[in-house]
């Protein structure tokens, strides 16, 4: 976590702590919308999207801020005003293949978090995807695919995949996107199976 600032940091999470401390979903909210900002956002900012307190959210982001996962950022001239961002323009969990018990716990807490997360934003959608218009009902895709690939090819295919949305990304495209553009969530995973 001590790489410059820079247009594609990504942070590696491997610590136990850092993990727990994410493991939160008012703090993925929190990440997620930081992390779709450039200059950040105030406690509440951010806790009109998490939907707590202002001071429940100040908590959280202090939190986060001893994991070193939000940082605070420059005032916007009221020094009252406490401004923070992330510390990264995204992050990737990743114990290691060979992590002790207390890190594999910590990991599997932090990706159930997330799966519930995106099962819920899921459920969002199909219960209320007849209120959608056409457009954006017929453009919705929701896939599951079994691939047969080998380690380099799925390797490769990460690469594509990850380059195609790249483009696309919130935070790079804010202010630039054609008119109409909303915020669309899009899960990848690919795993092996047994």
């Amino acid at each position: 976590m001590t790489e410059a600032r820079g247009e594609s940091r990504r942070v590696t999470i491997s610590d136990p702590r850092v993990m727990r401390a994410l493991a939160h979903p008012a703090r993925i909210s929190i990440m997620d919308y930081l992390s779709t900002l450039d200059g950040g956002a105030t406690a509440t900012e951010c806790a009109e999207i998490v939907g707590l307190s202002p001071s429940a959210t100040s908590y959280h982001l202090r939190e986060l801020a001893r994991s070193g996962l939000v940082e605070q950022a420059a005032s916007r001239g009221d020094a009252r005003e406490r401004v923070w961002r992330s510390a990264g323009r995204g992050f990737v969990v990743d114990a290691g293949q060979a992590a002790g018990p207390e890190a594999r716990a910590a990991e599997v807490a932090l990706v159930e978090a997330h799966l519930a997360r995106d099962a819920e934003r899921t459920r969002e959608w199909f219960r209320r995807a007849s209120d959608e218009s056409p457009e954006w009902y017929q453009a919705t895709l929701f896939s599951d695919t079994v691939l047969l690939l080998t380690a380099a090819e799925l390797a490769e295919l990460n690469e594509r995949v990850l380059a195609l949305f790249a483009p696309y990304r919130q935070r790079d495209r804010r202010g630039a996107a054609p008119a109409g553009a909303r915020p669309v969530a899009a899960q990848y995973k690919v795993l092996p199976l047994p």
